[in-house]
């Protein structure tokens, strides 16, 4: 996630190895959201000493940098219309990353997962075609409302940060199918990310004036911007190339079902990691989170039937 978050539903024509078809999708799309809320809990760890904002700044365009760097995107020919949608999209991404690390400052990683949530879900329930997967999807909605909870009054503010990061989601996978329709996929995640980095730039700025360490910190102290590249490969750049395989294999309102997985993983990550330890109520969500992928598991369409 994603985380944050989020997850990337670009398509794109590789190569699937032998291997990787022998790992189920399930276990493959666990991997990589574990890998993602790593990559948040780091950030998490970052905040004291440089601020969300910038933490959310280095994530974006260091995972950026890379992916371009290993497509050597600079030689592809740009159209204005698609750097258009790739620089649309890459702001959706930063914005989402931005609001969830201000949102994962003041409420659990869990939990705000849980609620921004909200977006995949309404993109989820557009896919739905049987009784099966729609009861599926309303067990999963139940889980993610238990997760979520209700903020006490010192945390509305990280849990409207949520809802935000949630609605950019939703912009974000629109929009990235419109990308990887385009046959921009990794080019356009990468270089959609170093736009996005512009976009969000100015927060390195505010979290320095702020006193909270800004770009200022991260330049003079290299294992703090090392720790915020880090960040962006563990929460984007290993979950993009997992989700490229999970997506051949998947049908696209299974994939958008399957990130049900992601508030659940975040919970048990935080809990780990950062000592969050989660209420029965909480708990209650995680089960009910992991029955719907359970219960959906056998109402997909055939293999065939994957993401254009």
């Amino acid at each position: 996630m994603t985380t944050v978050v989020g997850r990337y539903p670009l398509s794109t024509p590789v190569q699937r190895s032998p291997s990787a078809g022998r790992v189920s999708p399930e276990a493959l799309f666990t991997v990589g959201a574990v890998s993602q809320y790593l990559g948040a809990a780091t950030a998490f760890e970052l905040f004291e000493e440089l601020g969300p904002g910038t933490v959310a700044l280095l994530r974006v365009a260091g995972a950026g940098a890379v992916l371009v760097l290993l497509r050597r995107s600079w030689r592809r020919r740009w159209s204005r219309t698609e750097l258009v949608w790739t620089a649309a999209f890459g702001a959706a991404l930063a914005s989402m990353n931005l609001f969830f690390y201000l949102a994962i400052e003041r409420v659990p990683l869990g939990n705000s997962v849980a609620i921004e949530f909200i977006g995949p879900i309404a993109v989820a329930a557009f896919g739905t075609r049987t009784l099966r997967s729609g009861g599926a999807l309303a067990l999963a909605v139940s889980g993610v409302v238990a997760l979520a909870g209700f903020a006490p009054p010192e945390a509305q503010l990280g849990a409207l940060f949520s809802l935000i990061a949630g609605a950019l989601w939703a912009g974000y996978i629109i929009l990235g199918h419109r990308v990887a329709r385009a046959g921009m996929a990794v080019d356009g995640l990468g270089v959609g990310m170093l736009i996005g980095a512009l976009v969000i730039s100015p927060v390195g700025i505010i979290d320095g004036a702020a006193g909270a360490g800004g770009l200022g910190a991260a330049a003079g102290v290299p294992l703090l911007l090392a720790g915020g590249v880090a960040a962006g490969v563990l929460s984007n750049v290993i979950p993009y190339g997992i989700d490229q395989l999970v997506m051949q294999r998947l049908a696209r309102a299974r994939f958008a079902l399957l990130q049900a997985l992601l508030p659940v993983t975040a919970t048990l990550i935080g809990l780990v990691w950062l000592s969050q330890v989660p209420s029965m109520r909480e708990a209650v969500g995680i089960v009910a989170v992991i029955a719907a992928i359970v219960i959906n598991r056998e109402s997909d369409p055939a293999p065939t039937d994957v993401v254009p």
